[in-house]
């Protein structure tokens, strides 16, 4: 019997932190980042200690929470670069990151946020967002994509599909489907495509509140 404890222990701790993911995951998705960390730790069905062994720092969970979704967007990035066609490569990176977003509204809004600490996470960001300005200028130069489209346009994008909601995660991925088909047929360079008003600069990410033990 003695044998079997570490193991069960561990088997423990492993089903207690994807709780914890999956919680967050579901919180952040609706409530976003500044959801109190007791309340994820509520919604896991684990006491707070619990969760705070395991993610000291709001940081730590959010990041963790959307570490997959991260590989994900630098898989979609990389598909649009190596496409031969740099706007056809261009219009599947706005379709994937739009559906990819749809399918877990909370990743937007870790996506606009900094983490200070998260160095991994941090540099996938950079990496993505470099690669999207790449492929975008690539696009412009054939002709393809209208000269005055700016990075910024793209976090907007994301931001208006991370407010589409539906009924159901299907209804809601369909939905997100439809405003990636406008938002590239606005993005397509053509003759008589009135101008558009001045680039509106974002505000820098906010940093996530809560670094420390918070809620």
């Amino acid at each position: 019997m003695t044998d079997r404890l570490p193991h069960a222990l561990r088997s423990d701790a492993l089903d207690n932190r994807e709780r914890i993911l999956e919680a967050a995951r579901a919180v952040f998705a609706v409530d976003g980042l500044d959801v109190p960390m007791r309340e994820v730790a509520r919604r896991a069905g684990v006491a707070p200690a619990t969760l705070y062994r395991r993610f000291p720092t709001k940081e730590m969970l959010v990041t963790e929470a959307f570490a997959e979704q991260m590989y994900a967007c630098r898989g979609v990035v990389d598909e649009g670069l190596a496409d031969p066609d740099p706007w056809h490569g261009f219009c599947l990176v706005i379709e994937k990151m739009c559906e990819l977003h749809a399918r877990d509204r909370g990743f937007t809004a870790a996506l606009m946020s900094t983490f200070p600490h998260a160095v991994d996470f941090e540099a996938r960001r950079e990496y993505a967002l470099r690669a999207i300005d790449d492929l975008a200028r690539r696009a412009k130069e054939a002709g393809r994509l209208r000269a005055d489209f700016v990075l910024d346009d793209v976090i907007l994008v994301l931001m208006a599909n991370s407010g589409i909601h539906v009924t159901s995660p299907t209804a809601q991925v369909s939905a997100s489907r439809r405003f990636a088909a406008l938002a590239i047929s606005a993005f397509h360079a053509s003759a008589d495509v009135s101008p558009l008003p001045p680039v509106a600069r974002l505000a820098p990410p906010a940093s996530v509140s809560g670094g420390g033990r918070v809620g």
